[in-house]
């Protein structure tokens, strides 16, 4: 049996009991990652750097902010002025899913769930209803909002850096309207959808006074990491890949030391760390180990050669084609290593579509990257595990007491999915596939 069906096999292994036991997610990572080290699947000296250290250590230091956030009552305070604009339930979760859309444009996904994902908890426990639908939605719309803009998710930092785009190109591309309106659209057509589903949360929003914030440095800091991730992405020529990392964690740091100079105790500091979720952390790590053992085998590649046969030379075919097997492959792999897996596939699909027909340059590979992104980005909307602010929103959840099935989870993010992607990839190829 060859290398590359036995990593087949390990990988589909590790994804099934990951989907079959989500209290040990983080285990089954673990002892998969170790298994594609021992077997010689991924080189020792490979597994640093298949690690992304930068998405984290931004997980790592946003939870030290979020953990001040949260102490401050602000979470609470914005919950309240939320409910207190809303009529019923149903549209209180709504907003919410939007509110975190918004920032998700702007900020990592990941970094956008930790933010705003206290303000779910809060209104939730004002309502008196679950958390788990409100922050599974909050998670998604974060996951569809984040191909919008360069900043809005790792994804779309390293399709900006492989196509040499910048900031502004993800507005208007070519003299053509970018990939954000194809997001807006999307986002606009999950309203409905969102609707639907809470359909019977008709109850009737009770009203609160608004809480008061006893601290807001840790509002501030909240506000400065969204700024400076966005500045980040300005930088000139080269930076650190941990550039992101390193700000969320610099300014968890400041506002630990604020903490323990503020209280006079490290009591309170080591609440912060311990606020740090490492089982999530711990999931992350195994998954990345686990995909860079599957993408060393060649096994990827091997999948976009078979893409890359059943397709032909029909342009639409091969972006019809290339969004389905993002958003199937991206429901059970982590984006960020597949897309920057699939990237050079699609620059040899454009290679050799172009070769053949000259006239295809002003189609491909344009309309072909924003598909990949699109499909890939909403893809990991179908499971728990497809995108790493899915796995953190369950993190989040577990903390609470609470645990995530993967029906309850598909039951929002497939209709969600499907919805987004359609009317996305339908405005992608009228602007950009001819």
């Amino acid at each position: 049996m060859s290398p590359m069906i036995i990593a087949l096999i390990i990988f589909l292994a590790t994804y099934a009991l990951m989907l079959a036991l989500p209290k040990f997610r983080h285990v089954v990572a673990i002892a998969a990652a170790a298994v594609f080290v021992i077997a010689g699947f991924l080189p020792f000296n490979k597994v640093w750097g298949a690690i992304d250290w930068n998405v984290i250590l931004m997980l790592a230091g946003t939870m030290c902010i979020v953990s001040l956030f949260i102490a401050s009552n602000m979470p609470q305070r914005l919950a309240d002025i939320i409910l207190s604009k809303t009529r019923d339930v149903r549209v209180a979760i709504v907003a919410l899913a939007l509110f975190a859309g918004v920032i998700s444009a702007f900020v990592d996904n990941v970094a956008t769930l930790l933010i705003v994902a206290p303000v779910g908890l809060a209104v939730s426990k004002r309502l008196g209803i679950s958390p788990v639908p409100v922050l599974i939605s909050m998670s998604v719309s974060s996951n569809l909002q984040g191909a919008a803009t360069l900043v809005g998710d790792t994804t779309s930092i390293l399709l900006g850096g492989y196509a040499k785009m910048n900031f502004l190109d993800f507005f208007v591309y070519h003299g053509r309207a970018g990939i954000f309106f194809a997001v807006e659209l999307g986002a606009l057509a999950t309203v409905p959808v969102l609707f639907w589903i809470f359909r019977k949360n008709k109850q009737t929003v009770p009203k609160t006074d608004i809480i008061e914030v006893h601290d807001h440095v840790p509002s501030v800091l909240l506000v400065l990491l969204v700024i400076l991730l966005i500045c980040a992405s300005f930088i000139p020529g080269e930076k650190p890949a941990i550039t992101n990392g390193l700000i969320c964690c610099a300014l968890g740091l400041f506002g630990i030391v604020r903490e323990v100079i503020r209280k006079r105790g490290l009591s309170h500091a080591a609440k912060v760390f311990a606020d740090i979720d490492l089982v999530t952390l711990t999931l992350l790590i195994g998954l990345f180990v686990v995909i860079a053992g599957v993408s060393e085998v060649g096994l990827v590649d091997e999948i976009g050669k078979i893409f890359i046969r059943a397709a032909g030379d029909n342009v639409f075919v091969i972006f019809v084609l290339l969004v389905a097997a993002s958003v199937v492959l991206s429901a059970f792999i982590d984006n960020i290593p597949y897309i920057a897996t699939m990237l050079p596939v699609v620059t040899s699909i454009s290679a050799t579509l172009t070769t053949a027909n000259p006239s295809l340059s002003n189609v491909v590979p344009t309309v072909l990257f924003f598909g990949l992104l699109t499909g890939a980005t909403l893809g990991g909307n179908i499971t728990p595990i497809g995108a790493s602010a899915n796995i953190t929103a369950i993190g989040i959840l577990r903390r609470e007491g609470y645990e995530v099935k993967t029906g309850a989870f598909m039951k929002i993010g497939v209709p969600f999915t499907l919805v987004a992607v359609v009317v996305g990839c339908v405005y992608i190829w009228l602007v950009f596939g001819h």
